[in-house]
């Protein structure tokens, strides 16, 4: 398993695997901001679209690779584009497919991109995620803080409002 930060051109042109990754999460229950069932072609214009926001700064990809080259995860940070928030950014879309998940790649893809935002000078990150949700075990391992609950934030996929918890964690220090 390796893991690769992608420019905005790798992400355009593998688009048709990064969406095989966000159906597969979706059907799976992850609430990733798409209701189910989420369909191949609109998973692949909404990275399609990640592409641009990749190729201009704003946005950081990271993929999980296996031995055939078949995209396991994902990651990414957005960095806010406000004169006062250079320094943090946010953690999105951390996803790893079903076959590949109990094996430590969720941790790998979140140290990448810790460890990515601290060299490129941020100290402080923070992410939303379904209060109650598998994520939440590993954010919480991994020194992040619950910064506070969100009721009825977002709709599952199955459309059922679910609470958020917002999470930040200090980098270096």
């Amino acid at each position: 398993m390796r893991v690769e930060h992608w420019t905005g051109a790798q992400v355009h042109d593998r688009a048709d695997d990064l969406a095989a990754l966000l159906t597969d999460t979706v059907a799976a229950g992850a609430s990733v901001g798409f209701l189910a069932p989420l369909g191949h072609a609109e998973a692949v214009a909404w990275w399609r679209e990640r592409a641009a926001a990749t190729a201009a700064g704003r946005l950081a990809v990271w993929a999980a690779l296996d031995a055939a080259d078949r995209v396991t995860g994902t990651v990414g940070l957005v960095f806010p584009d406000k004169p006062n928030s250079g320094h943090r950014a946010e953690l999105v879309k951390l996803m790893v497919h079903r076959s590949a998940r109990g094996r430590g790649l969720g941790r790998l893809l979140l140290t990448t991109a810790e460890q990515a935002a601290a060299a490129a000078g941020r100290t402080l990150l923070h992410l939303d995620t379904e209060t109650g949700s598998p994520a939440e075990r590993l954010y919480r391992s991994a020194g992040w803080t619950v910064a506070g609950t969100i009721p009825d934030y977002a709709a599952s996929p199955a459309g059922e409002l679910r609470p958020t918890t917002l999470y930040y964690k200090r980098l270096g220090g």
